[in-house]
């Protein structure tokens, strides 16, 4: 089997049906694999590389899936860089799968086509982990890591690369299962469980939710928590669409100037929670925090949190059920302090 067959193979295992790309003589075996694959394996041919990558970021953001784009290396891979960028700053999944020159000839500075020093350095800058398969052998293994960067910790772009020479080459080639990658991790029950406690409690809480908690498919659990706790839900732009802009309880990021100074309790999912540092408004003394993120990078780089939270926003499922025992138990206190506050008004109701 070609290194081109085997790439396709893996990617199709991966669950891959559709790539955005545009050929070149780098790919060309690679190309001839998909032609052969064309019954289950979508082509959509651009006519410049920035719009492969575009379009993959695009596909990624409105399917949930990982978006693919496939360019020849040098001037061509540099091409997608803007759009590479934008995935990487949006937590977007996209795969970018560059050729690259003869395997033989990497780093000897010929002046053959479409060579530059370094690519897979380049690349670093907007991507989150980068690969080179030298070997067809080593192309599903190679496809089958980048699909675990892609589907752990916090989406951003991947780029793998294959040299000419790779593609076309044969190999006795094993291909792996479809990557799952490590499941978000579930967030520290104490520090849900203080959350969920400040949530609960709260007079006028706040609910702002970024593309992380879209990225999670999250949002049946942040409808149950913001109805139950009647929290009006900003969502930043890349978190449009975490629910419905017909629920009543939805908003856009410009009624934070007017909610979130009034909240008593602040809870950010998902999201970098940079809009207080590029407004007018600020969060205030004595405001709780809470900060909610996958990344733990994120969590108080913009904002300082009363309550930091390193967690998949699934996580949302333990806070709903932390926040509504606690959401119980202060409506029975609050109902027994009522009555009590009639008995000492009136001794005969008592008995009542």
């Amino acid at each position: 089997m070609t290194g081109g067959q085997a790439l396709v193979q893996q990617l199709r295992l991966e669950g891959v049906d559709l790539i955005f790309g545009l050929p070149g003589v780098q790919m060309d075996w690679a190309y001839d694999a998909l032609y052969d694959a064309r019954e289950y394996m979508q082509v959509l041919h651009t006519r410049h590389e920035q719009a492969t990558a575009y379009m993959a970021d695009g596909y990624a953001r409105s399917s949930g899936r990982v978006g693919v784009c496939m360019v020849v290396p040098g001037p061509g891979v540099l091409n997608t860089t803007a759009a590479l960028s934008t995935a990487y700053a949006c937590s977007s999944p996209v795969l970018c799968i560059s050729g690259q020159i003869p395997s033989f000839q990497i780093g000897k500075g010929r002046g053959l086509l479409h060579e530059i020093p370094n690519q897979s350095t380049a690349m670093a800058s907007v991507t989150k982990w980068a690969g080179l398969a030298m070997t067809p052998v080593e192309v599903p293994g190679l496809v089958h890591e980048a699909f675990q960067r892609l589907r752990s910790g916090r989406p951003r772009p991947v780029e793998i690369e294959v040299p000419l020479d790779v593609f076309q080459a044969k190999g006795e080639v094993e291909f792996l299962p479809p990557a799952e990658g490590p499941r978000g991790s579930a967030g520290d029950p104490d520090r849900l469980e203080l959350a969920a406690r400040a949530l609960g409690q709260a007079e006028r809480p706040l609910l702002v939710v970024g593309g992380g908690l879209l990225s999670s498919g999250a949002w049946n659990e942040l409808q149950q928590l913001a109805e139950m706790l009647e929290a009006p839900v900003i969502m930043t732009q890349n978190g449009r669409g975490s629910i419905s802009d017909r629920h009543y309880l939805a908003h856009i990021p410009p009624a934070a100037a007017t909610l979130a100074p009034a909240a008593d309790v602040v809870m950010a999912i998902g999201t970098r929670f940079l809009q207080p540092t590029l407004a007018a408004w600020r969060l205030k003394e004595g405001q709780t925090f809470i900060q909610l993120d996958v990344d733990p990078e994120e969590i108080g780089r913009n904002q300082q949190p009363t309550i930091g939270i390193e967690a998949d926003a699934k996580a949302f499922g333990d806070l709903s059920r932390y926040a509504g025992t606690v959401v119980t138990l202060t409506g029975k206190i609050s109902s027994y302090q009522n009555k009590a506050e009639v008995v000492l008004s009136d001794p005969s109701q008592l008995a009542h």
